[in-house]
C-alpha cells in the first residue's frame, strides 16, 4: 500500500522577542513591602550589597504579567524545531522518555537532596544509584560502575583516566603513550585520548565496513595503552573480528574500552566483558530512557570497568554491606574526581526506573525490534530514487542503525543533505542525522528507529523522503528553499558570522541596530555621529 506524507503546518506565530512587550510598571508578583522592624535590626536591603558591585542603572528586564509570559512561552515552545516529530536520530538511540519517570525525579526526595548530607538521611537515593550499578554489572559483565562522568565524551575521558592510573601503577605510563581506534569509533574517543595526552592511532576502515586485522596487528606495540571502539560503530556496522581485536590488545599489553552508545541493537544479547573488554561505558540518556542530552535534559556516561582496573575508578563510590549504603572515599589509588560529587542523579533514576520497568525480557525484546526495524527500513529506503548504502557489498551485520548516502541525489539534482533535511520537516519529520565528521560517505544519512516507533511511523519516515527524491529530480528548487511550512525559514548566508549584526544579548541587539540605523540614515561618504549626520 502506498503511503501518502501526511500535511503538516507548524505553528506560525508572528511572536515578538519578550522585551518588547509588556509595559512599564506590570508585574507577574508583587512583593510586600519589608517590616519596619526587619529594616531595623538588618538596615536597608540596598546597604546589604557591596557598593563595588552595586547596580548603577535599573536592569532592563521586560515587565510582564504572569500570563502573558506564560503564554509568550508556550507560543515559543509551539515553534520549536526538533524532537517534536518522529526523529529517527541515528547513533543517538531517541526513545520515549516515560512522564511518570519525569514526576519521580521531580519529587523533593530526589531534587532537595545534597550531596554532602550524612549517609544515613540519604539511604534511600544510594540504594537507586546502587541498584543501577548492579544492573549494568549484569548487562556488561563488569565488575563495578561510577555515573560520575556528565556524557559520553566524559566517560571516555575516564576511560583515558583510568588507563593512565592503571600503567603508572605498574611502572609502565612512560612507554604505553598510545591509544588505538578507528575512524568510525566515536570522534570523543580520540579526543579525550589526545586530551589525556595519549598519541593517537585511528585505523581506517576496509571494503567489509571495519578496519581489518593486519591494520590494527600493525598498530599494536609495547607502546599500546589502550583500545577504543564502539561496536556496532557510527555506520551501524558490528565488526564480528571483535573478539581477536581484544585478544592481540591483550597479548601486547593494552587495556581494551568498548564504548557502548550503540548498545540498543545489542541489548540483552552481548556483553562487552565477555567478548574480553576490561571497561566499557553506557549512555543513560540513550539506551536507558533518559532524555538525550542537548534537548531533553542532562546526560550520564555511566562507566564500568573489571575489577582490576576498579581501584583506578574516580571517588566516591556507592558501596553497601549488606545493611547500609555509604559513599566511598577511601580510595588511595582513585583518579580523583572527573565532575562534582556523584553526576546527574536524577538521570540516574529515570534510568533504573525504565530499567525495572522493562525488565530482562524487555530488554531483549528492545534490541530485537530495533534489529527489526533497521532492516525493515532498509528495503523501503533503497528503493528510493537517489539513495545507497554504505558498503553496498559488504556482508557484515547491520544492527539497529544503517548509514545511506544521498551522493547519487545530489549528483543528479543538485539537492544535498542539508536541503533533504530542511524539506523534511516540512512534512513533521525532525531533521535526520547525517554523521560524525569527517563524513567518510558523501551526503550521509543515518536513521536509527530503535524499538519504540510501530511500523505506521516508519513507513511515513520513508514515504516523506521518498516525496522529497521525488521533488529533488521534479522541481529541485523547491527543496533547495525549504523549509516552507515551519515558523523558521533558511538564515541568509553569513549573517551569524558577521559581527556586525550578530547579538547574543538584548542590549547588544539594541546597540547594533541603532548602529545600523545611524549608518543608514549618513549620506554616502559621511560617518554617523559626526558633523552632517
Amino acid at each position: 500500500m502506498s503511503i501518502e506524507p501526511k500535511e503538516y503546518q507548524a505553528p506560525v506565530w508572528h511572536e515578538p522577542v519578550i522585551h518588547q512587550m509588556g509595559a512599564p510598571g506590570r508585574r507577574g508578583v508583587l512583593f510586600s513591602r519589608v517590616e519596619d522592624e526587619i529594616e531595623a535590626g538588618v538596615g536597608p536591603a540596598a546597604d546589604l550589597i557591596p557598593e563595588a558591585v552595586r547596580r548603577r542603572d535599573r536592569p532592563a528586564l521586560p515587565e510582564l504579567s504572569e500570563p502573558e509570559a506564560l503564554y509568550h512561552y508556550l507560543r515559543l515552545s509551539q515553534q520549536t524545531l526538533g524532537m517534536m516529530g518522529i526523529s529517527l536520530f541515528g547513533t543517538c538511540t531517541m526513545k520515549y522518555n516515560p512522564s511518570v519517570n519525569e514526576a519521580i525525579s521531580w519529587r523533593p526526595e530526589i531534587t532537595e537532596v545534597h550531596p554532602l548530607q550524612h549517609d544515613d538521611t540519604l539511604q534511600g537515593t544510594l540504594e537507586i544509584v546502587y541498584g543501577m550499578d548492579l544492573i549494568l554489572r549484569e548487562l556488561s559483565g563488569m565488575d563495578q560502575f561510577v555515573f560520575q562522568a556528565g556524557g559520553g565524551a566524559e566517560a571516555a575521558y575516564v576511560n583515558c583516566a583510568v588507563t593512565r592510573g592503571y600503567h603508572a601503577a605498574r611502572g609502565e605510563l612512560e612507554q604505553r603513550n598510545e591509544i588505538i581506534t578507528t575512524i568510525q569509533t566515536h570522534p570523543s574517543s580520540a579526543a579525550t585520548a589526545a586530551t589525556a595526552g595519549f598519541k593517537v592511532i585511528t585505523l581506517m576502515l576496509d571494503e567489509n565496513g571495519y578496519p581489518s586485522l593486519d591494520a590494527l596487528k600493525a598498530a599494536v606495540s609495547n607502546r599500546t595503552a589502550a583500545l577504543m571502539v564502539n561496536n556496532p560503530d557510527d555506520m551501524g556496522v558490528y565488526n564480528p573480528e571483535i573478539k581477536e581485536w581484544v585478544r592481540i590488545v591483550h597479548e601486547a599489553g593494552g587495556l581494551a574500552f568498548h564504548d557502548s552508545a550503540n548498545f540498543n541493537g545489542i541489548i540483552g544479547k552481548l556483553r562487552p566483558r565477555e567478548i574480553g573488554f576490561d571497561a566499557c561505558m553506557f549512555m543513560l540518556h540513550k539506551t536507558f530512557g533518559a532524555p538525550k542530552s542537548g534537548v531533553g535534559g542532562p546526560a550520564v556516561g555511566a562507566y564500568g570497568c573489571s575489577a582490576e582496573l576498579a581501584p583506578f575508578l574516580p571517588s566516591p563510590l556507592v558501596a553497601f554491606d549488606g545493611h547500609r549504603y555509604r559513599l566511598d572515599y577511601d580510595r588511595p589509588q582513585s583518579i580523583g574526581k572527573i565532575r562534582e560529587f556523584w553526576g546527574n542523579v536524577p538521570v540516574v533514576v529515570k534510568a533504573y526506573a525504565w530499567s525495572r520497568s522493562v525488565g530482562a525480557e524487555g530488554m531483549g525484546q528492545v534490541s530485537d525490534l530495533s534489529v527489526l526495524a533497521n532492516n525493515y527500513m532498509e528495503k523501503g529506503l533503497l528503493a528510493i530514487r537517489g539513495v545507497t548504502r554504505s558498503h553496498p557489498d559488504a556482508t557484515s551485520p547491520r544492527l539497529e542503525m544503517t548509514r545511506y548516502s544521498l551522493q547519487t541525489l545530489k549528483e543528479e539534482t543538485g539537492v544535498d543533505i542539508h536541503d533533504v533535511q530542511n524539506r523534511m520537516t516540512d512534512f513533521g519529520i525532525d531533521a535526520p542525522w547525517t554523521s560524525h565528521e569527517p563524513w567518510l560517505l558523501p551526503e550521509p544519512i543515518t536513521p536509527e528507529a530503535g524499538e519504540m516507533w510501530g511500523k505506521e511511523a516508519l513507513d511515513n519516515w520513508i514515504a516523506v523522503l521518498k516525496k522529497v527524491s521525488d521533488e529533488a529530480y521534479s522541481d529541485p528548487e523547491l527543496v533547495k528553499t525549504a523549509p516552507h511550512n515551519q515558523a523558521v525559514h533558511r538564515l541568509k548566508p553569513g549573517v551569524i558570522d558577521d559581527p556586525d549584526t550578530r547579538a547574543m544579548t538584548w542590549r547588544a541587539y539594541q546597540r547594533k541596530t541603532a548602529h545600523q540605523s545611524a549608518r543608514r540614515r549618513a549620506s554616502p561618504g559621511e560617518v554617523p555621529g559626526q558633523p552632517g549626520e
